[in-house]
């Protein structure tokens, strides 16, 4: 997500290896520069973060270690605006949250994102209102989003936008839920309609946040109309989607201080999980390459139950993980969103991210495959892959449209897998992990991936 901002800095870092010299001080200061403007950072925070960096590094002392805390002291700077991070909810239930921006900028589906995280990880309970009547798809994606989620929708496309706002806000109060998310209509620019009839919602359901969703890919336009958004409205936080697709990711690192409202989350990818709080220490720390442990325990500690963990845990130490486990596993990290994602916030795993690419655990043609295979086991094959011979896994190849060879490999990466698991679960197991992933890192990487 941040892989060339973060390859920048790292160069720019390698270019001083010695105290005390200047002229290395330099070609790193306009190495990273040149890494700013071109990843779409403003031109006015670029000089302002290069003068800062500077002056703090020669006062500390040129060295690569003051440096790079010059540089991570500025980035946190640059990056914080005055008021909330992540969602703040009111001291009162229900959190009334205004979802604004223009059309085609991903606001629907980061209301419905939101929607999910709300739910799954800080388990509350969460209505959205559809009061978004000017296009006309618009409500039933929303209807189909609250459906794949599990959370209550008020919507009628034959009402106004306030009866509906109207109509949540009651129902809210009535039957005590704690976030109400208001999506409202967006146009292509913003024009004098729009802009009146935010104001109309916004002083009909008195929101606590007013969020504006802003299309990353648009670069310097985003912070433009997130100004505009703020002067006329008055907006509390920024939402960046699309975020994964915008390979340089410098508009992140300036639309905060040149807007002076809070980044509050990132879009990280296509699917509901994909939206991850932004904290500008955190992010910091991962645009130096250093990962985000804590967003990571965070995020995996409100999905993944600790109960179940543990059974699992136990089952692997005693070599008893079964098909009917890994299908349980796969289902605990649909929810955590994407690979790529979280592999980033592990220390040191930028490059391995990278190697993922996009890796759709989910739909992976070798997952699909697995699933039609355990799909086809009796329960007594699931709970004991020992049981399955020859004339069973002729069974299970024609039953998942898969031929016997196939469903024999399928069956022995499971149990290599398991037994690897088994092994690094008991006494010197993480000391076996870091070397695997020192192995990997080092240019072996995962079977089968890109090099």
């Amino acid at each position: 997500m941040f892989d060339t901002l973060t390859d920048s800095f790292k160069n720019a870092i390698g270019k001083i290896r010695f105290h005390d010299d200047e002229k290395a001080l330099k070609k790193a200061l306009a190495e990273l520069k040149k890494a700013l403007l071109k990843s779409d950072v403003h031109h006015k925070v670029v000089k302002e973060l290069i003068v800062t960096v500077e002056k703090e590094t020669k006062a500390a002392g040129i060295g690569k270690e003051s440096f790079m805390k010059a540089l991570q002291d500025e980035l946190v700077r640059i990056l914080t605006a005055k008021g909330n991070q992540g969602f703040v909810f009111a001291s009162r239930p229900p959190t009334v949250v205004l979802m604004t921006g223009l059309q085609g900028s991903g606001k629907t589906t980061t209301t419905g994102k939101l929607a999910y995280m709300l739910k799954e990880q800080k388990k509350k309970k969460v209505l959205i209102a559809a009061a978004d009547l000017q296009r006309l798809a618009a409500v039933e994606q929303l209807r189909q989003i609250a459906e794949q989620i599990g959370v209550d929708l008020v919507a009628d496309e034959n009402a106004t936008p306030d009866e509906v706002v109207k109509r949540a806000l009651k129902k809210a109060e009535d039957e005590l839920y704690d976030v109400v998310l208001i999506d409202t209509a967006g146009r292509l620019a913003i024009d004098e309609e729009l802009m009146e009839e935010l104001a109309r919602i916004r002083d009909l359901a008195q929101p606590d946040e007013i969020f504006y969703v802003a299309d990353a890919m648009t670069g310097m336009d985003a912070v433009r109309t997130a100004q505009t958004f703020k002067d006329k409205i008055g907006i509390t936080g920024v939402i960046l989607s699309k975020f994964d697709a915008d390979s340089k990711g410098g508009v992140a690192l300036g639309i905060a201080h040149q807007v002076g409202v809070p980044l509050r989350f990132i879009g990280s990818g296509e699917k509901m999980p994909d939206l991850e709080p932004f904290i500008p220490e955190r992010i910091t720390s991962r645009l130096m390459g250093a990962g985000d442990i804590e967003g990571l325990a965070e995020k995996t500690a409100a999905v993944i139950d600790e109960k179940t963990a543990k059974r699992v845990t136990q089952k692997i130490k005693k070599g008893k993980f079964n098909f009917n486990d890994f299908l349980e596993q796969m289902e605990q990290m649909k929810k955590l969103g994407s690979m790529k994602s979280l592999i980033g916030m592990i220390p040191g795993m930028g490059n391995m991210a990278k190697q993922l690419g996009d890796l759709d655990l989910e739909n992976s043609k070798e997952v699909k495959h697995i699933k039609a295979m355990i799909s086809s086991m009796t329960p007594k094959e699931r709970e004991n892959p020992d049981l399955l011979n020859n004339s069973r896994k002729r069974r299970i190849a024609q039953g998942a449209g898969l031929s016997q060879m196939e469903v024999n490999r399928v069956i022995k990466q499971f149990k290599n897998a398991a037994k690897m698991a088994k092994k690094l679960s008991g006494k010197g197991g993480m000391k076996q992990m870091q070397d695997l992933m020192k192995q990997m890192q080092g240019g072996g990487g995962f079977p089968g991936m890109p090099r």
